[in-house]
């Protein structure tokens, strides 16, 4: 079984893994991974803190190797950590000058428009620039390397509310143009709207969902009613919650079925993104709480 990442020719899968699995000393970080990433897609890496998310995503990125399983990851892949690390004492333009000497690929243009974009001045050191600046100066370097595969995690986490929607439109402009795959880790929901199309959910190391956004969420329905032990309809109880004389259900609806008619006091409303990756983890840590407390 190999370990690693393995860089290979453009196909229609951009990033794959397949029991993946890393740990630090006796603890798994990551455990039993296995999802295949579409070319040409905008991927939200989902969790809590200490899921996961940066563990998987520096191993796909070729910075650690794996313990278990395999991951591949296709063409030229960039890698934008969390820190978003800069040479304090390079200027912007030093930086540029540096990623073209280390890419063998490489877009002053594509760089420098995006330092324009964001008004970031070239000729100050990066020490000395703002936090959102440094983290601009890290996106410049990775959209002029020209990744077919770009992974950013918590991109968002250093820049104010119109930095951040700034950003979020710049990439999809990029992923327009190119064509390229982005995976973007956040354990923000709010952070998604309009920005995904694909969904990986990780929770203690373990990839609980994967797949189309749309697919994903026109899958499960609420329904809010009467007190009740079960739903209305037909379907996989992902999550319940109980409130006097109130009951809600989250329900993973029948594939190959139409979708079931409610009646009486019973109102059915559509999945958003936020009640699906919030139903999802909630019912994951009551798994957990039932498991602990049988132990």
């Amino acid at each position: 079984m190999s370990t690693g990442v393995e860089h290979v020719e453009r196909t229609a899968v951009a990033v794959s893994a397949k029991a993946l699995g890393k740990r630090y000393r006796a603890k798994w970080a990551l455990r039993g991974c296995a999802f295949d990433l579409p070319a040409g897609r905008v991927a939200a890496l989902v969790g809590a803190n200490g899921a996961g998310k940066t563990t998987l995503m520096t191993v796909l990125a070729g910075l650690l190797d794996a313990d278990e399983g395999s991951a591949r990851a296709v063409g030229r892949v960039a890698f934008v950590s969390q820190e978003k690390p800069a040479y304090r004492h390079f200027t912007a333009t030093e930086v540029l000058r540096l990623g073209a000497r280390l890419n063998v690929v490489w877009d002053q243009a594509r760089a420098l428009r995006w330092l324009a974009r964001f008004e970031v001045p070239l000729d100050e050191a990066c020490g000395r620039l703002s936090g959102g600046q440094q983290a601009q100066v890290a996106f410049a370097l990775a959209v002029g390397s020209r990744p077919d595969v770009l992974m950013l995690d918590e991109p968002l986490a250093n820049l104010d509310p119109l930095a951040r929607r700034e950003v979020t439109a710049e990439l999809l402009g990029e992923v327009a143009r190119t064509g390229m795959t982005v995976l973007l880790s956040t354990h923000v929901v709010a952070e998604l709207a309009g920005v995904a199309d694909h969904l990986l959910l990780l929770a203690h190391g373990r990839l609980l969902a994967g797949g189309d956004l749309d697919e994903l969420l026109a899958g499960h329905v609420s329904y809010t009613g009467p007190r009740s032990d079960t739903p209305p309809a037909l379907g996989e109880v992902v999550l319940a919650r109980h409130h006097d004389n109130q009951s809600t259900f989250l329900v993973r609806l029948p594939e190959g079925q139409p979708r079931p008619a409610v009646a009486g006091r019973w109102v059915e409303r559509p999945v958003t993104l936020e009640d699906y990756v919030l139903g999802q983890l909630e019912a994951t840590r009551g798994d957990a709480e039932r498991k602990g407390a049988g132990a």
